[in-house]
């Protein structure tokens, strides 16, 4: 097909090799550096789309990201199939296929347009007042009706095939936004020397540039000095430029994630490209200068394909080098939209009127465009647009009443002024204010170290702009510690001017009108819609915005919002601050889930975690099960063992003789510093001042509330330094909760702290023979009993390797816990199995550890506590230094509720038959034959078969659990309900004679 309105001489893609596509199967020619946009504008195509609730036709709107009706489909094979993709952001390549969405079976003939018709029964909020009668039918046919017309687009149905990169960045100055503003400013700040980064969304830089034909800096045009300007930053070192990358998120302490789009504009990316990449910044300032966005006007039948913003016209001639129509007309409250159609007439096409909505404006370009013969009618307003698949006409009349006329068109352009884009400004938690002369929102009180600039800071005219972002740049490097720069203010010679526009409905849409005047493009919302909210009680205006869902597509009412918001005012006869402004979140534009992922799917969804020891394990056939990250040795069968067989043998056997166990995946932090002891005083709620050095304790962390965050024994190693361990889910949170309150809490304590968790393979040799195996291995180490009590920690070496030797048992036997490097984790591990095979010894898994240590009462946190243990519900007061002034959670420990009467406690149940092993999480109760709902006392913390008692064993937490010793319970279960006897915690060995062999 011939490029038929593609303008001779114009735009900037004039030696631009030519591009083929196809939309929706009719194949069509562009030429690179077109957007899909501006290739199917060039061909005449304006019908990309359907509206998502009435099935209207739909074109283009804008030139950018904003747009709320061109997404389409983009096909590059079965598995790579992108829905809802902005045709006005998404570059042409060779051979690139597009299809259009929300309609069936074609987009000239939607069945789906039937809704437009019966749009009286799809008025605002009509989902909350429908599909509620038959109950029977939500879920047989509402349900799954609804559910298939939701969305737009069709998600992929096959793995996507493309990698996704991530980066993290750091530097002095983030500046969001490539106009002129932003240029401005990055050249300033680049200048001092500090790190700069540069961001834009558009493959190029330059911003509004691209259109702005009057604009003139330092002697050349506008997007030619922003080329120029660019070249000069990516000649310094200090500065990184990021084209076709979007500022989604601003979040806490300037951290802004960006996601660049990488591969989406080639033909044939190679594999090792990433398809987009996620970039992560911390930057200690952030220079906003992301524009402002053009107001479409509210209008009868303003969604007609053909019908779009002054500013997208301008783009797609003096950018593009395309036409949008050859008899067009224009709408507008302002002057921008002048500069469209003083452009498009001296490209040689016809500009049938121009409407505009204010009496007698003056100024140049009024001048201009009355001096090339366009003609002008002011204090008019166009009621209505005329045509279905394509604008045909648009219907004047005087803007207070009187007669009609129609003009014909084929297209119309209008602007209702220019909205700051405060949208990542919001999202850093800073407050907008109302500028009551400009009638605009624009940044009020930072929350952080960012400066707005431009437009986006309702800074008018191009030579205020270039100032303000200047010196902006300037300030931020200068704060962020760069140097005086030496470069010169870029100087504007000559620009354009934009008045100030209107807001809400313009005339024939206002107040007592029915007419489709469209608010919100992709929802549609009409200028009656947000009436009727208000009507029907909405006046918040985030309530309004629910009820209607306007601002809830895809663009998040980038050109929707203020116009919503000045209806409702006008309907609540309230000013527009009082209204309020909806809440601008994160993403600014849709993000993908890949770019987000990155790298984190399939296998490497999850890091999985092994030990140094792992290789071993998985060589004897141990089945392994999922601790958090790690893969831990559950049990080692032999034979034919099934699980119970092979944890009863080795439960057994470690009680006889002894056990191997891989304890590697404990948490291990390094906790170092001469205000070591009076830190872990603050941390834990045992005292540690008076622990020597070689000696171990076992301590407990408490939250602030006074329940049990985490367990774990601590050898202090010299009086500076202590080795502590935690649980093994719980060593992140631990790590986390200890260096909180050591920035926030105690920052004058002098201590450092270091995870040492994947440094140290942990071998547990547990049982009456652990000494015998481990002894003959160890060097200048004395192992005896008196040298080596109970609870002790020793360096040294064991098979020639440095080893941290610790004495302590989570089985109640004698026990060692044996520290190395991990790179010698498995050699030490094979040498103490040399050594255990003399003496009959076995290696054990998770389950058996389990087992073992419940036969002896010992807790687990996270299963034997639930949150709301205390160490008393726990049976760990002995736990808590009773002359401590103060720990963490010692206040919230004191609580009436924690010490009250009643509370569940941790306690022993024994089945009246041995036999019968208890569910984990199975509830109690103290009567069986009350009635339903029954009163629950408490439920089973731990459970299971114990071949060393000879019978089930089980640890509960029951209300008042301690005064019904020897009581009995019961617990009711689908088959049958069990009796259970309330006993003690130790099952075996209560006196603890085998701690010593």
């Amino acid at each position: 097909m011939s490029i038929s309105f593609r303008i001779s001489g114009a735009g900037r893609l004039k030696q631009a090799k030519t591009a083929r596509f196809s939309f929706d199967g009719q194949a069509y020619t562009g030429v690179e550096g077109d957007t899909l946009a501006s290739a199917l504008l060039a061909n005449g195509v304006h019908l990309v789309g359907r509206s998502f609730k009435y099935h209207r036709p739909r074109g283009f709107l804008s030139a950018g990201a904003e747009e709320p009706n061109a997404l389409v489909q983009i096909v590059r094979d079965d598995a790579r199939k992108t829905p809802n993709v902005r045709a006005t952001v998404q570059e042409l390549y060779d051979g690139l296929t597009a299809n259009s969405q929300n309609r069936w079976p074609s987009l000239a003939f939607d069945v789906g347009a039937v809704n437009d018709i019966a749009s009286p029964l799809f008025s605002a909020g009509f989902y909350y007042k429908t599909f509620m009668w038959p109950k029977a039918a939500w879920k047989s046919l509402y349900e799954p009706k609804i559910r298939a017309a939701a969305g737009l687009g069709v998600s992929p149905d096959k793995p996507d095939p493309d990698h996704y990169g991530a980066r993290y960045a750091h530097c002095e100055v983030l500046v969001l936004g490539g106009g002129a503003a932003g240029i401005a400013a990055a050249l300033a700040a680049a200048e001092t020397g500090v790190r700069v980064i540069l961001a834009d969304e558009q493959a190029e830089f330059g911003g509004s540039l691209r259109f702005e034909a009057g604009a003139r800096i330092d002697g050349e045009g506008g997007f030619a000095w922003a080329q120029a300007a660019i070249a000069r930053l990516k000649a310094m070192d200090n500065v990184r430029l990021l084209t076709r990358t979007t500022a989604f998120g601003y979040y806490a302490q300037n951290f802004v994630g960006l996601v660049e789009r990488v591969s989406d504009h080639l033909q044939n990316p190679g594999r090792e490209l990433a398809r987009e990449r996620l970039w992560q910044v911390r930057a200690s300032r952030v220079v906003l200068a992301t524009g402002a966005i053009e107001r479409h006007m509210v209008f009868a039948d303003n969604d007609r394909p053909g019908v779009m913003l002054a500013s997208a016209a301008r783009t797609y001639l003096n950018h593009y080098g395309v036409a949008v129509g050859r008899n067009v007309g224009v709408y507008t409250a302002n002057d921008s939209a002048y500069a469209a159609a003083i452009d498009l007439k001296k490209a040689g096409v016809n500009i049938a009127a121009i409407v505009d909505l204010r009496d007698n404006p003056t100024g140049p370009v009024i001048d201009e465009a009355r001096g090339l013969g366009i003609e002008i009618n002011f204090g008019r307003a166009v009621v209505r647009a005329g045509g279905k698949l394509r604008v045909s006409s648009m219907t004047v009349q005087p803007k207070n009443g009187g007669g009609e006329r129609t003009i014909p068109v084929d297209a119309i352009l209008m602007s209702a002024g220019w909205t700051p884009s405060v949208h990542l400004f919001s999202q850093s938690r800073g407050k907008v204010a109302f500028n009551e002369e400009t009638r605009r929102f624009v940044p009020g009180t930072y929350a952080q170290d960012c400066v707005s600039v431009g437009a986006c800071n309702g800074t008018d005219g191009l030579d205020a702009t270039v100032d303000e972002a200047y010196a902006a740049g300037a300030k931020a490097a200068k704060e962020a510690g760069g140097k005086a720069g030496k470069g010169a203010k870029p100087k504007v010679d000559a620009s354009e001017s934009w008045s100030r526009g209107m807001l809400g409905a313009a005339p024939g849409a206002g107040q007592g009108t029915t007419v489709k005047a469209f608010v919100d493009f992709q929802n549609d919302v009409t200028a009656k819609d947000i009436r009727q909210a208000v009507h029907e009680g909405m006046h918040s205006i985030e309530h309004v915005k629910r009820f209607t869902t306007n601002g809830m597509a895809t663009d998040q009412g980038k050109t929707s919002n203020m116009h919503g918001l000045a209806i409702a005012a006008e309907t609540l006869g309230k000013p527009i601050p009082q209204v309020g402004l909806t809440t601008f979140r994160a993403p600014y534009t849709p993000v993908t889930f890949g770019s987000i992922v990155g790298h984190a799917r399939g296998a490497l969804f999850d890091p999985t975690r092994r030990t140094a020891i792992h290789p071993w394990a998985a060589a004897q056939g141990a089945v392994f099960e999922d601790v958090g990250q790690w893969k831990r040795a559950w049990y080692f069968p032999r034979g034919a063992e099934d699980m119970h067989a092979a944890v009863d043998r080795e439960c057994v056997t470690v009680r006889k003789t002894a056990g191997l166990f891989d304890a590697s995946t404990l948490g291990k932090i390094e906790v170092v510093g001469p205000d070591a002891a009076k830190f872990m005083e603050l941390l834990y709620t045992n005292p540690w001042e008076k622990l020597e050095p070689g000696r171990c304790r076992y301590g407990i962390m408490l939250r602030e509330d006074g329940f049990i965050y985490d367990d774990g024994v601590v050898g202090r190693l010299a009086p500076d330094r202590f080795h502590v361990t935690t649980t093994t889910g719980g060593a992140p949170r631990v790590m986390h909760h200890m260096e909180d309150y050591l920035q926030t809490e105690f920052p004058h304590l002098n201590v450092w702290l270091t995870s040492i968790t994947e440094q140290w393979a942990v071998i547990a040799v547990q049982g009456p023979k652990s000494r015998d195996i481990i002894a003959p291995l160890v060097e200048g180490i004395d192992m005896s009993d008196e040298a080596l009590p109970h609870m002790s920690v020793r360096e040294g070496k064991i098979c020639g390797v440095p080893t941290r030797l610790f004495r302590m048992s989570f089985t109640g036997e004698r026990g060692f816990e044996v520290n190395v490097p991990a790179d010698y984790g498995q050699a030490v591990w094979e040498a103490l199995w040399a050594e255990g095979q003399k003496h009959g010894a076995c290696a054990y898994g998770t389950e058996s550890m389990h087992v073992l240590r419940a036969e002896k009462g010992y807790i687990i946190v996270g299963q034997d506590t639930d949150g709301t243990v205390t160490p008393n519900d726990a049976a760990l007061d002995w736990a808590v230094g009773k002359k401590k002034p103060d720990f963490v959670g010692i206040r919230g420990m004191a609580r009436p509720d924690l010490v009250a009467k009643g509370r569940k406690q941790l306690v022993g149940l024994k089945t009246k038959d041995p036999k019968v092993v208890l569910e984990e999480g199975a509830q109690i109760v103290e009567d069986p034959g009350q009635a339903i709902p029954m009163k629950m006392i408490g439920h089973v913390t731990s459970s299971y078969w114990s071949e060393n008692c000879g019978r089930s064993i089980a640890l509960a937490l029951v209300a008042g659990g301690r005064d019904r010793m020897g009581k009995t319970l019961y617990v009711p279960m689908p088959n049958g309900t069990i009796e259970v006897e309330v006993t003690g915690m130790v099952f075996f060995d209560e006196k603890g004679e085998r701690l010593n062999g």
